[in-house]
């Protein structure tokens, strides 16, 4: 991520002119991962976004002007409900590996991120085939594991379909 302001919680940062550039640590990036499996139904997105809002709490800024200046990278393209929230918040970029051809909101089945839409935020860009290989190969090891934190699949019955 990159984004103006100090960042004293956080990993290491690079002064470019005015902005810092700012990136996580090993220990950060493992928290915030551990994070995701324990929200088993949480997306990346919305972690990310807890993690930049705790930030600008601690850092006193205004998280939306944060995020005018802020690149968030995620692995596969985000969802149409995640690409609202980072309209809504004026996210500036988003950079992610590979499409998500059932839910995306950057293109794939709606492009939320630079649709005109009125009263819903504003656009942002996005940049797909980031390290998209790797993306994929993740979310093939992702799958092949078992969550112990996801919620227990409910099957329906033939009983439950009758009226």
């Amino acid at each position: 991520m990159e984004k103006f302001g100090s960042m004293e919680k956080f990993g290491s940062m690079e002064k470019f002119g005015s902005m810092e550039k700012f990136g996580p640590n090993d220990q950060e990036i493992e928290r915030w991962m551990s994070r995701a499996f324990e929200m088993a139904t949480r997306h990346a997105e919305l972690v990310a976004l807890d993690e930049l809002l705790d930030w600008c709490r601690n850092s006193n800024l205004d998280l939306r002007s944060v995020c005018e200046h802020t690149v968030l990278y995620v692995t596969v393209e985000p969802c149409i409900m995640c690409a609202a929230a980072l309209r809504l918040l004026n996210m500036a970029l988003v950079v992610y590996g590979c499409w998500n051809e059932r839910f995306g909101g950057c293109g794939s089945v709606l492009d939320i991120s630079s649709a005109d839409l009125l009263q819903t935020g504003t656009t942002f860009k996005c940049i797909s085939g980031h390290r998209a290989d790797e993306a994929v190969e993740i979310l093939k090891t992702f799958y092949k594991q078992q969550n112990p934190n996801a919620p227990k699949p409910k099957t329906r019955t033939d009983a439950a379909l009758q009226v």
